[in-house]
């Protein structure tokens, strides 16, 4: 099986609803240095084997300021896209078919693992039904918690998602699916699977995504993804065991210092 060629794409807008500028927001590391979130993010990126380039997605000059004055590439996209996955196909419309494969890797979440752009690329080969696959992380005890906070007191946190027995997402949603009783909930490991923020999609899947106009439960949810189960294409998800930290993503402001924590404990400067 040929390995496919694929490029990283990350989309950053600065009008955030939950977190106004969230990109230019600064993390501190290990050894005290502040990074803005979509610096962390682009270091990310880089340290990602194979891929063809990596390039910034954005609307804002702010963030495109950003980006250039640590040497990140830049492209200039369409305030009026609706999420991330729109701004990717705009972006891939100005580069041309530069890969096979477009990886999106959403700004907000730093602490990502970089082999699983690689994972996600192999699904893609492997699964040849799937138009686009994503990764899932099966939840640990913090992380669940975590999640059952947000949502108990009324903050949208991490978004989990429901597999099916093929390895193929059920539904995606920003409450902590599925229900669990006490006992299951108590688990070290709770049956819950945590969405990171990252996609690898076909060309054409981009093209027919940006093609069709938001559905009604992506609308409700805020999560693109949907669109493509709305539109009857299927979605593989690559599942993780529970990782050695707590992969938060970068939602509410209160998440930063859980963020900056892992950074210090991983010694990620």
């Amino acid at each position: 099986m040929t390995a496919a060629s694929f490029a990283i794409i990350i989309p950053a807008r600065y009008a955030s609803t939950r977190y106004p500028g969230k990109p230019l927001v600064s993390l501190v590391g290990a050894h005290g240095e502040a990074r803005s979130l979509i610096r962390r993010t682009w270091d990310c990126a880089r340290s990602v084997e194979g891929a063809v380039g990596v390039w910034v997605a954005t609307d804002d000059k702010r963030i495109a300021r950003e980006v250039e004055s640590f040497g990140g590439q830049v492209i200039m996209t369409s305030p009026n896209c609706a999420n991330g996955t729109e701004r990717c196909a705009e972006a891939i419309a100005q580069l041309g078919s530069v890969a096979e494969i477009v990886v999106n890797l959403q700004g907000d979440a730093p602490l990502s693992p970089p082999d699983i752009v690689s994972h996600l690329v192999r699904r893609l080969a492997e699964d040849g039904g799937a138009v686009m696959a994503t990764p899932a992380v099966r939840t640990s005890r913090g992380v669940y918690e975590h999640l059952v906070r947000d949502q108990a007191e009324g903050r949208v946190g991490g978004t989990s998602v429901v597999i099916d027995g093929r390895g193929r997402a059920l539904y995606f949603s920003k409450r902590v699916l599925p229900y669990l009783p006490p006992k299951a909930a108590e688990a070290e490991v709770p049956p819950v699977h945590l969405h990171l923020g990252l996609y690898a999609y076909r060309l054409e899947a981009l093209k027919t995504y940006a093609a069709a106009p938001p559905c009604e439960l992506e609308r409700l949810e805020g999560l693109e993804q949907l669109r493509f189960l709305d539109l009857g294409l299927p979605v593989s998800v690559v599942t993780l065991d529970p990782l050695d930290w707590d992969v938060v993503e970068l939602n509410n402001p209160e998440d930063r210092p859980i963020i900056e924590r892992v950074l210090r404990e991983r010694g990620i400067a």
